[in-house]
């Protein structure tokens, strides 16, 4: 079982208690996992590219209040927060920019046409979420444009049984979270409906936040034909002290809402599935630099996503082709950036070879997509297994990938920022190749990967004399890596341990090209480790502790210690959780300090 996320406490997000009698010790079941945001639905086991899968259990240990937070222990994976509880975080990795990480929420693209800063606006409610899926390395030709570096899938669950789930906690900051989870499960149909709220008077001046989540997600005419809902609406208020601009803007503020509704099918027949989707996806952002005075500068941007996709998998003698046709159209109305709107095409297809007694997998593939206001681009790849005993598999891939500029890339202006029109398209070729092994007790990898890109976008300063941040094309820009993953799973007083550990180490050379003119591209993670130590030495009381060692290659350095403490009685649970136990001063992002030592109280009652 992979694991590797902060370890906060279960404090919230539980809707599940621990079991009271004695278990012996079993991991989940991870090799038998589905890989579902790909055509060719795949066993994790199988797939032959670095997957991390992080498990309802791993949530559950996590603590984690927010997906930001929880995504940041993955070793790989750069969460990069200016506020707390998911007011603001980019999302990088290896190395990339935050442009370049696709999201998706049960395989709806969470891309915005403005800017990736968005991304994590889309990040839905933990209690909620079944699994998390973190493809690494190039996945162009899988997902099209954005998944630059990798993607991240949000596989949500896909039922409750009849219940219903209640939430209070309250902490440092004045910080104060309630939220309720109900499940549905009817005759012809199923619901699960989400409600939460998160508040805080903030850490510093000006970094309070009022953070509400809604999520529904139902299941129709289940009995035959099911059809399948999905309706998200994340709306984010917070006091935005240096988040942009410079570290003496201490009074911005802003507010974003999005929204997604889609509808799903699947058809089966015995060796075709296709599965069709509409849907629709809406960001506002509202930003002013004085929050008591929005006269003085204000931006709102309101983009919409309108999208159809159809995919599908053929079985025949020669293997599974998975191939589809994904169609949309964004529009953006900004105050700033002026009224655009941009069609995409993208036409996927591929094709998995099994030979040598199914020893040996081959998968080339490629994506070929048209912008209206680009042109056409195609982007092939190749995926190679070969399968050394039942437990250990040695892999390879190899693939371009690309990424279109932004709206903010091509036209914002402020003060201290110029977009650029001309801007060309970013494109990379990235190679890897890895080892994994599962076992009951034991499950490792390591990868070592190398991505070449060309034209890469960042605002740059065009000489030391100016403050003004221009968008520019970085010539070509070299990025190697290596990372490892083990976990271990061992039995101690008759109850299931966990001791997992990540490490991920990254070089690039971007600094001698771009040395302190960069905005962004700088502040990547050089060395990124993780740990977790989950135990349980009572019946009814489990614990604990997360340890993240990060240095940027900008020389920065910092060591931070969770631990979170559940304890269960029947249809209650307790929490504590502690963050930044031993008062790490350190920043992810801008100018942004992140909290002190804190901690957070809470309580969960399951109704039967």
């Amino acid at each position: 079982m992979r694991i590797k996320l902060t370890f906060i406490i279960t404090i919230l997000f539980y809707t599940t208690q621990i079991t009271a009698q004695v278990e012996p010790v079993k991991t989940d079941t991870l090799r038998e996992v589905i890989i579902t945001s790909t055509r060719i639905d795949l066993p994790f086991k199988e797939n032959s590219r670095t997957i991390d899968i992080i498990s309802s259990e791993d949530i559950k240990k996590s603590a984690a209040t927010n997906l930001a937070d929880l995504l940041q222990q993955v070793a790989g994976v750069d969460i990069r927060r200016r506020g707390t509880a998911g007011s603001q975080a980019d999302l990088f990795i290896r190395g990339g920019g935050f442009d370049q990480t696709l999201l998706l929420i049960d395989g709806i693209k969470m891309d915005d046409a403005q800017t990736g800063h968005h991304s994590m606006n889309a990040a839905l409610p933990i209690e909620v979420i079944e699994r998390i899926e973190i493809i690494k390395g190039p996945a162009a030709r899988v997902y099209g444009q954005n998944a630059f570096t990798g993607a991240i899938n949000i596989v949500t669950k896909k039922e409750l049984k009849n219940s219903i789930s209640a939430k209070l906690e309250t902490g440092s900051f004045g910080q104060l979270n309630a939220g309720v989870t109900v499940g549905a499960n009817l005759e012809n149909s199923s619901h699960i409906v989400h409600v939460d709220k998160m508040t805080s008077a903030g850490y510093r001046h000006n970094t309070d936040y009022d953070n509400s989540n809604y999520f529904i997600k139902s299941v129709f005419n289940k009995s035959r034909q099911a059809i399948e809902m999905i309706s998200t609406f994340q709306e984010r208020k917070f006091g935005a002290n240096g988040f942009y601009a410079r570290a003496s803007a201490t009074e911005q503020y802003e507010e974003t809402q999005n929204s997604v509704l889609a509808f799903a099918t699947t058809f089966n027949s015995e060796k075709l599935t296709v599965k069709p989707r509409v849907y629709w996806k809406r960001n506002q952002d509202m930003y002013v630099y004085l929050r008591n005075d929005p006269t003085v500068y204000r931006n709102l941007h309101i983009s919409n996503k309108i999208g159809a996709e159809v995919n599908a998998s053929l079985q025949s003698n020669l293997g599974v082709t998975g191939f589809g046709v994904d169609l949309a159209k964004v529009y953006i109305k900004s105050n700033n950036l002026g009224n655009h709107n941009r069609l995409m095409t993208t036409l996927f297809l591929e094709h998995r070879f099994k030979l040598l007694n199914e020893t040996l997998d081959i998968t080339p593939g490629v994506a070929v997509t048209y912008f209206s206001d680009f042109e056409f681009y195609a982007f092939p790849g190749l995926d190679v297994g070969l399968k050394l005993t039942d437990d250990l598999k040695v892999y390879g891939n190899i693939g371009y990938t690309y990424r279109i500029p932004t709206y903010t890339d091509l036209y914002y202006n402020d003060s201290s920022t110029v977009g650029n029109a001309d801007l060309e398209v970013e494109e990379a070729l990235s190679q890897e190749i890895g080892l994994k092994y599962f076992s009951e007790r034991f499950t490792g990898s390591v990868a070592a990967y190398n991505r070449n890109s060309k034209n890469l976008i960042d605002f740059i300063r065009p000489d030391t004399d100016t403050d003004i941040y221009a968008a520019t094309n970085i010539a070509e820009v070299n990025t190697k890596g290596i990372e490892t993953n083990i976990a271990y799973h061992f039995n101690l007083n008759n109850y299931k341990q966990t001791l997992a550990v990540g490490y991920n180490f990254l070089d690039d050379d971007i600094l001698d090209q771009n040395k302190d003119l960069s905005r962004y591209s700088l502040n990547t993670l050089k060395h990124h480790f993780t740990t977790r130590l989950s135990t349980q030495l009572f019946k009814n009381v489990s614990q604990n502790i997360i340890y993240k060692h990060a240095e940027r290659t900008t020389g920065d350095s910092y060591n931070v210690w969770d631990a979170s403490l559940a304890v269960n009685l029947k249809q209650l649970e307790f929490t504590l959780t502690a963050n930044n136990i031993f008062n790490a001063d350190y920043i992810e992002a801008g100018f942004v300090p992140m909290p002190p030592s804190n901690v957070l109280f809470g309580l969960r009652y399951n109704f039967k």
